[in-house]
């Protein structure tokens, strides 16, 4: 069995009853030819990047499903004969799952090789001297020397005026 997605595109004006009977056929057809449908997504109608048999838009949906190769040759067939199909596109899916899990497996084959990341020492508590004989790490500044002489601090702004009552009284008056 091989994955395979098939894209197709039914007519913008297709009545809902049509598809969905189209579809349930596929369904049917790749189940009887020992298959399985993994998903089946409709898209809606959206607008196609260019003019397909004199439509600009299109119904498009999804079908993933496994299959063997005589199945999606029958699909295909399907896809081709039926009226309200526009275009379709079969793409084989399980190639490209083997490549991605080819990655992954190389991936984690080279993170167990490197070595673990070291971890940084704990920093020694505010007030013990990370090395002996030195002096303590200021407060404010882990592992800094202490200053020698404090910066002066910032003087506090002015608190700003307020209004007085007397103007606002003399207005009213």
């Amino acid at each position: 069995m091989r994955v395979y997605e098939e894209l197709f595109i039914v007519k913008p004006d297709a009545v809902e009853e049509e598809v969905d009977g189209f579809v349930g056929q596929l369904k049917t057809l790749i189940e009887n030819g020992k298959g399985t449908v993994d998903k089946i997504d409709k898209w809606g109608i959206r607008k196609l990047a260019y003019r397909v048999s004199k439509y600009a838009e299109g119904q498009y949906i999804l079908i993933t499903f496994s299959a063997n190769p005589e199945s999606v040759k029958e699909i295909e067939r399907r896809l081709r004969v039926t009226d309200m199909v526009i275009k379709f596109i079969t793409v084989r899916i399980d190639e490209k799952q083997k490549k991605i899990d080819k990655r992954k497996k190389a991936r984690e084959k080279r993170a167990a090789r490197r070595p673990a990341p070291q971890v940084a020492a704990p920093a020694a508590p505010l007030g013990v001297p990370a090395v002996p004989g030195e002096p303590a790490a200021a407060p404010g500044l882990p592992g800094a020397p202490a200053p020698e002489h404090p910066a002066p601090a910032a003087p506090a702004p002015a608190p700003a005026e307020t209004p007085s009552l007397e103007v606002a009284e003399e207005t009213k008056g």
